[in-house]
């Protein structure tokens, strides 16, 4: 019985679906130590944007978020809203996470719902109590990337976008959503980023 813990965590942590929520946390990390280190903004972004992008399912997020208006949006104002988007989510991280004072991250496990699999994790400060964002993880082209978070397990970040980016988008026409984003990132990068 000692033996099965460890063989099951090291099986748990080989889990494909776990990799880039593990970078991710890591990247987190890493970020908040440059924060604590006074590294700028700008710096912090491009630590991070590389991971964000690995982890996340950026466009299918974005199509989701926008929803049935997505394919009536012509092509360049869907390659600029993929663009102030991609931004709009690292530069959210970035400034969420400043600065380092001995928070973790732990992955809890892995379940099925349907075809994808939700990560479990939970962010655990030093003192207080932790909070649990669960990943849903989605495969396409055989990687593993998240297309949705729940924190506390219930609150899909992807719902509450949708609802205020629905708003914002009329058929053909998504320049309202766009003008929000690129004031959402300049606000959250302090002015560091203009798209």
């Amino acid at each position: 019985a000692p033996l099965a813990l460890p063989a099951a965590a090291f099986a748990q942590a080989q889990a494909p679906e776990v990799e880039p929520i593990e970078a991710l946390d890591k990247g987190l990390i890493a970020i908040m130590k440059a924060g604590s280190q006074h590294q700028s903004f700008m710096q912090r972004y491009q630590m991070l944007k590389p991971v964000v992008e690995q982890a996340f399912n950026l466009p299918q997020i974005l199509q989701i978020s926008v929803g049935l208006e997505w394919s009536q949006i012509p092509a360049a104002q869907q390659a600029q809203l993929q663009q102030v988007f991609r931004q709009y989510t690292v530069a959210a991280y970035v400034h969420s996470f400043t600065a380092y004072n001995g928070q973790n991250f732990r992955i809890l496990g892995t379940r099925p719902l349907g075809a994808q699999r939700i990560v479990d994790t939970e962010l655990v400060p030093r003192s207080g109590d932790p909070t649990k964002l669960s990943y849903v993880m989605t495969n396409a082209g055989g990687q593993w990337k998240a297309t949705d978070i729940l924190f506390n397990g219930t609150i899909s970040k992807v719902a509450t976008q949708r609802s205020d980016f629905s708003s914002l988008v009329s058929p053909g026409n998504a320049t309202r959503l766009i003008t929000e984003l690129q004031r959402k990132v300049a606000y959250l990068s302090g002015g560091a980023l203009k798209s």
